[in-house]
């Protein structure tokens, strides 16, 4: 006799088909390795030989011992903190003025926009050299109007603030967001604040920035959950400003200068496939695991965070 399905039955599975893809990228791509991460933080474990538990040893190694993760943690909250924050302003910022001009908006659009496309680690190497403090044509310009150029990515002072300017360098990506926000706002809302008297900041306060604000909060996630994994730039940013020459099979060793710019990824990386240390290094991914879910949690929270209690 044929099975039959009753009709609550055929649902489940029709739904349960259509959430299939879902389940098996959310299974393969986040489930499984944050599973092994936590499995092999409890491991020795150097990708050669089999896996032996080792209790607490890893993270005992990390918080206690392993001089370099605080000022990489150190290093990495700044850049959430520091970098997140100006790119957001600055993106608003000039989604506002390019969405107000009358005059030349799509050159300065594109203008801004160009430097996103560019490579990672080709932005980073010509930005460098823009800013190298012996022959980079910003401190030729500085100097010339007076004013002595500091070292930038050569002083441990600036190596950091250096960064969020080249995180500022591609902003376009912010900026097209936060313009598609902006044009999306009601025209019949900011003609009601022109006839009750409303000015400028009125206007952006009470018409603007509710409207925009889902778009704000997810900028905001979006740039601490990328700024977490920050790697590539500060990486390069270090070597190149070091003058130290990257050849096939040679080391690189992260954060000039003085652990300036060393960020736990780059810890994470040299841990799990330089030194073969993967329990360390999966510690290490737990922890930022764990930071960027307190950070994503507090800002979506009502009241208390980017979100007010009518989103």
């Amino acid at each position: 006799m044929a099975l039959t399905l009753s009709n609550p039955a055929r649902r489940r599975l029709r739904t349960l088909g259509f959430l299939s893809p879902w389940l098996v990228g959310f299974s393969v791509f986040f489930a499984y390795p944050l599973i092994a991460t936590v499995y092999f933080s409890f491991m020795h474990y150097n990708q050669i030989k089999e896996p032996t538990f080792v209790g607490l040893r890893n993270w005992t190694y990390v918080f206690e011992q392993m001089p370099l993760f605080g000022p990489a943690l150190w290093n990495t909250l700044w850049l959430v903190v520091v970098m997140v924050a100006v790119r957001v302003v600055f993106g608003l910022s000039l989604g506002l003025l390019i969405t107000k001009i009358k005059t030349g908006a799509g050159f300065f659009r594109t203008a801004f926009y160009l430097p996103y496309l560019a490579p990672p680690v080709a932005a980073t190497v010509a930005f460098v050299f823009l800013l190298n403090p012996g022959t980079g044509p910003v401190n030729e310009v500085l100097e010339a109007v007076g004013i002595s150029g500091p070292n930038w990515f050569n002083d441990p002072d600036t190596a950091k603030p250096s960064l969020v300017m080249l995180s500022l360098w591609g902003i376009g990506d912010l900026m097209v967001i936060f313009m598609a926000a902006l044009l999306d706002v009601p025209k019949e809302q900011y003609e009601a604040a022109d006839l009750d008297g409303a000015g400028a900041w009125a206007k952006f306060r009470y018409v603007t920035w509710p409207a925009i604000t889902p778009i704000v909060m997810f900028a905001v996630v979006t740039g601490v959950v990328q700024t977490m994994q920050y790697y590539t730039q500060a990486l390069v940013a270090g070597k190149v400003a070091s003058g130290v020459n990257i050849g096939p099979g040679s080391v690189i060793q992260p954060g000039y200068p003085d652990h300036s710019t060393l960020t736990v990824p780059q810890l994470v990386y040299q841990l799990g496939f330089q030194n073969f240390n993967t329990g360390a290094a999966c510690v290490l991914s737990l922890v930022l695991f764990a930071i960027a879910m307190a950070v994503t949690l507090l800002l979506m929270r009502k009241r208390s965070g980017l979100l007010s209690a009518e989103d």
